[in-house]
C-alpha cells in the first residue's frame, strides 16, 4: 500500500539539530506542529525542508499539538513521531496495509528500537506480551497503551476520541487516548512487522519527566478509574519521594479540571485495564 496514505506529525519545541537530522529519513507527507520554538526551528526546517507542512504556535500546547497535525492531515492514517525519531524505511506502508485489513483498528503500536544499538523499548515489550489477547480482527496483541512515537493512529478514530488531552499537557498521555479510543470501539493492537526508531534526545531532563509522568498517571486515574484504583495511584505516587510528592501537588492543581472530566471505563475495560500491571 503507498506510503502517502501515511502522514507523519511531528510536534516539537527547541529542538533544531535533531529535527534537521530526522525529518529527512519520514516517508511521506509530514506535517511539524512547533511547540512555540524560539531557536528558530520552524524557520531552518522551513528552509531545509520545505516540502514539510509547519504549523507554528506561538505557545507550548504539549502533547495536544498533535491534534493540529492529525486536522491538517488529508491522509486516512496518521503516524506521530519525535523530534528524535524516526519510521524504517517501509513501515508505513505495512501499518497503511494493516489498517486496511483491519478496520476495527484505530491504533496501532509498533516496534520501538532504543538508541545505535537498538533496544527494544520496555514499552514495545510490554505490548508484545501484553495479556489482554488477540482478536481475530487485529493484526496483533491487544493493548490499553502505547509509546506516541512509536504509534499509527486512524485519523478518524483519533479525532472522535478526541485526541490527547490538554490537561495532561505532556508525558504519560498515551494511556488516557488508549482507554478513550477503546471506550469508543476501537481496536488498539501492537506489531513486531512496523518499526520505529528513537535516538533519546540528551536535553531531556529525567527528574521533571519522572514528575510528570506520577502526574499524569495519577489523573489519569481521576478521569476513568474507580475510587480505590485512585487511592492506590496517590499512594503509589507519594511514596516515590520528593519528586512524587511534587508530582501529587501538581495533580492536586488541576483536580478540579480532572473531576469535570471523569467519565468511569466500562465494566468490561475497566477489567481488561485491571488484568495489566497496577501501581
Amino acid at each position: 500500500m503507498p506510503v502517502h496514505q501515511v502522514t507523519v506529525v511531528v510536534a516539537s519545541q527547541n529542538r533544531r539539530d535533531e529535527l534537521l537530522a530526522s525529518i529527512p529519513r519520514h516517508e511521506g507527507p509530514v506535517i511539524l506542529v512547533d511547540n512555540g520554538s524560539t531557536d528558530g526551528s520552524p524557520q531552518a526546517v522551513r528552509r531545509h525542508h520545505p516540502h514539510v507542512d509547519v504549523i507554528e504556535l506561538e505557545t507550548n500546547h504539549g502533547a495536544a499539538a498533535r491534534t493540529l497535525g492529525v486536522q491538517r492531515a488529508s491522509t486516512p492514517y496518521v503516524a506521530f513521531a519525535d523530534d528524535d525519531s524516526w519510521w524504517e524505511p517501509g513501515a508505513l506502508a505495512r501499518a497503511a496495509d494493516l489498517f486496511d485489513k483491519h478496520t476495527r483498528m484505530g491504533l496501532l503500536g509498533g516496534r520501538v528500537l532504543v538508541g545505535p544499538d537498538e533496544r527494544l523499548d520496555p514499552v514495545s515489550a510490554a505490548m508484545r506480551d501484553s495479556p489482554l489477547g488477540h482478536d481475530d480482527d487485529l493484526p496483533g496483541p491487544s493493548v490499553l497503551g502505547f509509546l506516541a512515537c512509536g504509534t499509527v493512529v486512524r485519523r478518524e478514530a483519533y479525532l472522535q476520541a478526541g485526541g490527547f488531552s490538554p490537561l495532561l499537557f505532556f508525558f504519560g498521555e498515551e494511556e488516557l487516548l488508549a482507554l478513550d479510543l477503546a471506550t469508543a470501539g476501537w481496536g488498539l493492537a501492537y506489531s513486531d512487522e512496523v518499526v520505529a526508531h528513537h535516538h533519546p534526545s540528551g536535553s531531556r531532563v529525567s527528574s521533571a519527566r519522572r514528575q510528570l509522568a506520577w502526574r499524569n498517571s495519577l489523573l489519569t486515574a481521576v478521569l476513568r478509574r474507580p475510587w480505590p484504583v485512585v487511592a492506590r495511584t496517590l499512594v503509589a505516587t507519594v511514596r516515590e519521594g520528593p519528586d512524587g510528592r511534587r508530582a501529587a501537588a501538581a495533580a492536586l492543581l488541576r483536580l478540579a479540571q480532572a473531576l469535570s472530566g471523569r467519565r468511569l471505563l466500562p465494566a468490561d475495560l475497566e477489567a481488561a485495564r485491571s488484568r495489566l500491571t497496577e501501581v
